[in-house]
């Protein structure tokens, strides 16, 4: 009997092991790939292994994975990447995006649109950067980079974001790149005096750290030249957000609203190098501004949604809203998948992230195109309606499955452990 039972544990025992031990965690089947970095725009399989892609191919055996993510019918792209929010959350009186009320917690407000990493931006100064690192970037599920404010005490909003002597290119560079594993740039922001002070002490910032710069610009009166800005002070490689803003009176727009028609200096911008970002936010788009510049087919080099607690309940909500405004405005589908995933990637000089490379990171959007009747509305009330848009059903961030809107992954994990 004892003989029988060693002889039956020999046996059983490979076994076991062989099923513990398969090639790999997670096979996505039958999906649509886009992967602009590589390319790929066609149904493939895509295989993770101990957090990162393992095989991309035509055909992958699913017995070879312990989880199999059912795919049919939808787009598999890399995880994407909001170059532009606020998720320094924090209760602290009076500090707006800083540790503040008006900033969200990331995980919450991402993981379910298919983002797997945000840039916060301009939230934190040199000051108060590392109370963000502590409450924020070490405590999230959803890879959290950031835009440090050329302001030392950050985006706090009012007469702070007004001290020109907070604003020291060499303090801001020297923190920058202390923290270099997180710091992507320099954030220039909300400032209202009517001439170029907080631009070019941040391109200063970036220059001694060798990093970009992202400008919100505008909201002096007289209004500042877009084009002194795009074409004699920003560098190739800084980037421009709210690029379709409209607010007149303080900020001069890209479109020529009394022509309708697009400035011929901001192609010669964006053919110079300089990044447009959407920075879509509360007020800082309109279609009165998209509208004739896709008709001049200028579109956008990242799309992005300056997502915090007052954009996310107006005519923003979230980034595939965003995104499926940009497909009704003309961009392609590949076109809008590269604006959100490995153009923001090169934008913010993160090159492992954005795609799916075999031996890349896993982070992976899985996405459907929900149709029906949808309103693409902005904040003038102006409204574009459109049959498509779209939606989220699974996220993976480092090779593991943190959203699944509809249980398409077999076996369905027990919750309860």
């Amino acid at each position: 009997m004892r003989k029988f039972c060693i002889f039956f544990v020999s046996i059983l025992l490979p076994i076991a092991l062989f099923a513990q031990t398969k090639p790999y965690n997670i096979i996505i089947k039958g999906g649509h790939v886009i992967d602009p970095k590589n390319n790929i725009n066609r149904v493939m399989d895509v295989a993770i292994k101990d957090g990162k892609i393992a095989k991309v191919a035509s055909s992958i055996d699913a017995s070879e994975a312990s989880n199999v993510v059912n795919a049919s019918g939808m787009y598999v792209t890399p995880g994407l990447i909001d170059i532009h929010g606020h998720v320094f959350a924090g209760t602290e009186p009076n500090h707006m995006y800083s540790n503040g009320f008006n900033s969200v917690m990331p995980d919450g407000f991402y993981q379910r649109v298919g983002v797997t990493t945000v840039v916060d931006a301009g939230g934190s100064g040199w000051r108060d950067f590392q109370t963000f690192k502590t409450n924020i970037i070490d405590n999230s599920q959803t890879r959290v980079l950031a835009f440090l404010n050329i302001v030392g005490n950050g985006m706090r909003g009012g007469v702070i974001e007004q001290n020109t002597t907070d604003m020291d290119p060499q303090v801001a560079a020297k923190a920058a790149l202390a923290y270099k594993e997180h710091v992507v740039g320099i954030k220039v922001a909300h400032f209202t005096s009517p001439d170029f002070t907080n631009v070019d002490r941040g391109v200063a910032a970036g220059k001694l750290a060798n990093m970009p710069v992202m400008i919100d610009f505008g909201g002096t009166k007289p209004r500042l030249s877009l084009y002194s800005l795009l074409m004699e002070r920003l560098r190739p490689g800084d980037i421009f957000t709210h690029t379709f803003g409209e607010l007149l009176d303080t900020k001069e727009a890209i479109v020529d609203t009394a022509k309708q028609a697009l400035k011929p200096f901001v192609m010669a911008a964006q053919k110079r190098g300089v990044i447009f970002d959407v920075g879509y936010g509360g007020s800082s788009f309109r279609y009165s501004q998209a509208i004739p510049a896709a008709k001049a087919g200028f579109h956008p080099n990242t799309i992005s949604t300056d997502l915090h607690i007052s954009s996310m309940k107006g005519s923003m909500k979230d980034m595939l809203l965003v995104m499926s405004k940009f497909l009704k405005l003309g961009m392609d589908l590949p076109a809008v998948i590269n604006a959100s995933t490995w153009a923001p990637a090169k934008a913010i000089n993160r090159p492992q992230l954005g795609h799916l490379t075999e031996g890349a990171i896993a982070d992976v959007a899985i996405l459907g195109m929900r149709k029906g009747k949808f309103g693409f509305y902005d904040m003038q009330g102006f409204k574009m309606d459109s049959d498509e848009k779209l939606e989220c059903e699974m996220t993976i961030f480092g090779g593991k499955i943190v959203y699944d809107l509809n249980g398409i992954v077999n076996p369905l994990p027990d919750l309860t452990k």
